[in-house]
């Protein structure tokens, strides 16, 4: 895994932060915007942070052998318009109305979109499992090697989180997880409300195993159920443990911030992770931009016009968490 490092002249903050991108993505998702402005590691970087930038496996810098790693595939333009960048007029996520943030009209031929779109990256098929298993190697070595820090992942590398924070909750200080890869169990729900045939994260939040107590061999062995209503208007339906919850013990020991975007696909059910690790004794942090006066986020919201105030929300809460 390619790892690049950053230190600050004035390191005012002795706990470092890992940035790990999301799916199609790779580390210039927080060196820069695609219209030209600073990323997220630089603010996090001029806050007093040691940042660290990885490229996941597989991606970016870091080499792809597709006898090793698998077939894989590129994310056509139809879907980034309606995933990140112009979702008002193509989504159908109600909270997609919502969306201003995205610099350019978000559409192919506007030269921000273009730039966004150069930098992406195919990504392997392989199941979550098995990419999962790699990245959370790769995570747990380079913490080894750096010591303790602060996991900050966005999308698809949300379970990696909660699973190296598993692995090393010594080493683990924070996990800051922006729109993190869920909800517990099952996709969201299709139009009529059923339940997938097959469920996507047996563990929960994680396609890879998780440690509970009562231990937990099988996730079969999890009892849950659906709520039978949502927590409120144009939400999703959580996926919870029944009866008395199994807890999460090596997570427990470590504060989570959860973020979601006011405008972003993630808006319905981002809610339903954050309900979960709270009930399996996890110390959340759930936090909609819109609650704090930051409106019209879609999912990648280290690239959008306010990305700024963003990384020092979250820099704030750091902060007071972190040494």
């Amino acid at each position: 895994m390619y790892v690049e490092y950053s230190v600050p002249a004035k390191r005012r903050r002795a706990t470092p932060i890992v940035l790990v991108h999301g799916n199609y993505q790779n580390g210039t998702a927080f060196t820069g915007t695609p219209d030209g402005r600073e990323g997220w590691a630089d603010i996090f970087l001029r806050r007093g942070y040691t940042v660290y930038v990885v490229d996941q496996p597989a991606r970016g810098r870091s080499p792809y052998t597709p006898s090793v790693d698998g077939p894989a595939n590129r994310i056509g333009t139809a879907q980034i318009e309606r995933l990140f960048t112009a979702p008002k007029s193509t989504s159908s996520v109600p909270q997609a109305q919502k969306h201003t943030q995205w610099p350019g009209s978000g559409k192919p031929g506007d030269p921000t979109f273009e730039q966004f779109y150069s930098s992406l990256q195919p990504t392997v098929t392989a199941p979550g499992d098995q990419i999962d298993a790699t990245a959370r190697a790769a995570l747990d070595a380079l913490l080894a090697e750096i010591g303790p820090a602060v996991l900050l992942t966005h999308s698809r590398s949300g379970t990696f989180g909660w699973e190296v924070a598993d692995d090393l909750p010594d080493l683990v200080k924070a996990v800051v997880a922006i729109e993190p890869n869920g909800p517990p169990f099952y996709d969201p729900a299709p139009a009529d409300g059923k339940t997938p045939e097959k469920m996507a994260r047996p563990w929960g939040p994680t396609y890879g195993p998780l440690t509970y107590d009562p231990p937990v061999s099988d996730p079969a062995d999890l009892a849950i159920a659906r709520e039978s209503v949502a927590e409120g208007a144009d939400l999703t339906r959580c996926w919870l443990q029944t009866g008395k919850p199994r807890t999460l013990p090596h997570l427990s020991r470590i504060p989570v911030m959860i973020v979601v975007g006011e405008a972003s696909y993630h808006a319905p059910y981002d809610h339903c992770t954050a309900r979960y690790l709270s009930q399996a004794g996890v110390p959340v942090t759930f936090t909609r931009l819109e609650d704090r006066g930051i409106h019209g986020n879609g999912h990648l919201m280290m690239l959008e016009k306010n990305n700024a105030p963003i990384a020092n929300l979250i820099a704030d809460w750091l902060d007071k968490r972190v040494r």
